[in-house]
């Protein structure tokens, strides 16, 4: 029994410290690269991760241990939530889970990569330390951050919640409203109406790289809403008329946050041939000849050559160099899941995918600072085992502990037992 009782005491003991060291240790593997991790200033990895796995099941939220300014965020049901949750990969290769409130949406993460701002609750996630803050008014979906990362643009829904009726069952009120278009301060609070004219909805926004024009689309009406047709309107934030407006129809659509092409002088437009409008199937709308083309930012006119892309694409979020990286969300295979990547597409025709996300992924973001600069090619990540959430350690340490402390009180009492007792 002394053999038995040292064993357990010395395996508790390795228990706790296993836990210890656990706690310390570092939140991820970078698949054999971590010393050889490019850094910024600020210390940082300085390239987008080429690929990103899965977290492990018991991996721990940003809120539980913050890991840092992201190098990426995408969002997976494959998660111990088992319903669309954000995946944080940290700059160190630290993955965390953001969980998702209840009918949440995909939110936006800062140019810099150091907060993710929440749609609908108006609430600011500090990634650096786990903090979260309400600073924004409740309603307000955002599109779009400024390059500075100093304002973001985002929309209010109007509509009334209910439907009101009189003595004769006749409609007292209509729900349908015009929505606001908001320039908001993350940091601070304060908003700004735009005055962009009416939109039943806007659904997506763009920057101008110097951030003195937004460039925003959606449906002016509810008849528009109905049969998907848009208009694009570009408007100073500051105030003022737009400077001008094009009607899209419904078959052309902003081409997402980063439409805006860096030399200013275009905007990218997402168009397709085939079946238009929301009662298109799922294979007629995988079906479309799709292609990207541009309006002169100036006036509004077509300009250039259209670029044509899979029908797979969703959204640009940077360019490299006259490039644009866009994000493509497809099935690998028959009966999978889909699967997100970003890729560089050339106005040759070519395509270079940089980012690769697990099947079931969608929602790719990466910080704009690293888009910018086209920091691409960093080290695949891989999660770690160990960046879990303090309850799971201490619930792994307690039970041998228990048994420990259980086995040395019964040792205590047979010794007690045995200097008590009359000699024989």
């Amino acid at each position: 029994m002394r053999g038995t009782g040292g064993r357990l005491l010395r395996g508790a003991a390795a228990s706790s410290a296993l836990v210890l060291v656990a706690l310390g240790a570092p939140a991820a593997t970078t698949a054999g690269h971590t010393a050889t991790i490019r850094t910024d200033a600020g210390g940082t990895a300085a390239a987008v991760p080429t690929r990103v796995h899965d977290p492990w099941l018991w991996q721990a939220t940003v809120a539980q241990r913050p890991a840092g300014p992201a190098a990426l965020v995408f969002f997976t049901d494959r998660t111990r939530y088992s319903e669309s949750t954000g995946v944080l990969v940290g700059r160190d290769g630290g993955y965390r889970l953001i969980p998702l409130h209840i009918g949440e949406g995909h939110g936006l993460l800062s140019p810099d990569g150091r907060h993710y701002l929440r749609p609908g609750s108006g609430e600011l996630l500090d990634l650096s330390t786990g903090r979260q803050r309400r600073t924004m008014s409740l309603g307000v979906d955002p599109l779009a951050w400024s390059a500075d990362g100093r304002r973001v643009v985002g929309t209010r829904d109007n509509d009334d919640a209910v439907i009101t009726y009189g003595p004769e069952n006749q409609q007292l009120n209509n729900p349908e409203k015009p929505d606001d278009l908001l320039v908001v301060d993350p940091y601070r609070g304060t908003e700004q109406v735009v005055a962009a004219g009416a939109f039943a909805a806007h659904d997506a926004a763009a920057w101008s790289p110097e951030g003195d024009m937004l460039a925003v689309a959606g449906p002016p009406d509810e008849a528009a809403s109905v049969t998907a047709r848009q208009r694009l309107v570009v408007v100073d934030p500051a105030g003022g008329a737009p400077r001008w407006q094009v009607d899209l129809g419904d078959r052309r659509m902003l081409a997402g946050p980063a439409a805006w092409h860096p030399d200013g002088r275009r905007i990218a437009l997402f168009a397709f041939d085939g079946c238009a409008g929301p009662t298109c199937t799922a294979e007629q709308a995988a079906a479309r000849a799709m292609r990207i083309e541009f309006l002169d930012a100036a006036t509004g006119h077509a300009v250039g050559r259209p670029l044509p892309v899979d029908a797979s694409t969703s959204e640009i979020v940077g360019w490299r160099g006259d490039d644009p990286v866009v994000q493509q969300v497809s099935r690998p295979g028959k009966g999978t899941d889909r699967q997100a990547v970003l890729a560089a597409l050339s106005t040759g025709g070519g395509r270079e995918v940089l980012v690769t996300a697990p099947i079931g992924s969608t929602g790719l973001a990466a910080p704009g600072d690293l888009l910018i600069r086209a920091a691409f090619g960093g080290p695949e990540r891989r999660p770690s085992p160990f960046a879990a959430p303090l309850w799971l350690y201490l619930t792994l340490a307690v039970p041998p502990l228990l048994a420990a402390a259980l086995l040395h009180r019964r040792r205590r009492r047979r010794a007690a037992a045995a200097t008590t007792a009359p000699p024989g």
